[in-house]
């Protein structure tokens, strides 16, 4: 027997494609990348290095997030303090590297870029681990200061997250040759 998406499924897509579309070109270029990167999906250097700085770019956040299988392998199944340092001790760390790319101004990019390369099953840990990493001392205080706000009430006292898997994951959409006649 076949599942039906329902417009229920739409329409939470159509909310995910909204809200990426929200975010400004390098935010969404800087998404784009890490989950080519996170995920796995494509040679991340050839597709998004414009210069050699830009591939020393890749190649370091690379090597950052090969710590993500690992994250993803102890995300706590409850919310018990025993299981905690083996997962979100890594997941500052990761995350603190991102923040510090000034890609992610706020902590809806943040959200929007950690469901997908960790999985619904981060949400509850994931406000706890952008706030410990918006707060270390490598970012300036300014910074600190814009990223801390960023974070609504809502999300950081939410009383339950969603299980759902996200269904939207950005890609790479190749420029079209508008000049050229359709095919």
């Amino acid at each position: 027997m076949a599942t039906r998406s329902g417009p229920a499924a739409g329409d939470l897509s159509l909310a995910e494609i909204r809200e990426f579309a929200a975010f400004l070109p390098g935010t969404q270029r800087y998404i784009r990348r890490s989950l080519d990167i996170g995920l796995e999906r494509d040679d991340a250097v050839a597709r998004w290095s414009r210069d050699p700085v830009e591939e020393a770019a890749i190649r370091v956040q690379a090597k950052v997030y090969g710590r993500l299988g690992a994250i993803r392998a102890h995300i706590p199944e409850d919310s018990g303090l025993d299981a905690l340092e083996g997962f979100m001790a890594p997941l500052v760390a990761v995350s603190a590297f991102d923040l510090g790319q000034d890609r992610l101004p706020s902590f809806r990019a943040y959200r929007f870029l950690y469901e997908r390369l960790l999985g619904a099953h981060a949400r509850p840990w994931l406000p706890g681990a952008f706030c410990a990493a918006a707060a270390l001392p490598h970012l300036h205080p300014d910074k600190r200061k814009a990223l801390l706000q960023s974070i609504g009430e809502s999300a950081a006292t939410a009383p339950g997250w969603s299980a759902r898997e996200p269904s939207f994951y950005p890609e790479w959409v190749d420029k079209i040759d508008e000049t050229r006649p359709a095919n």
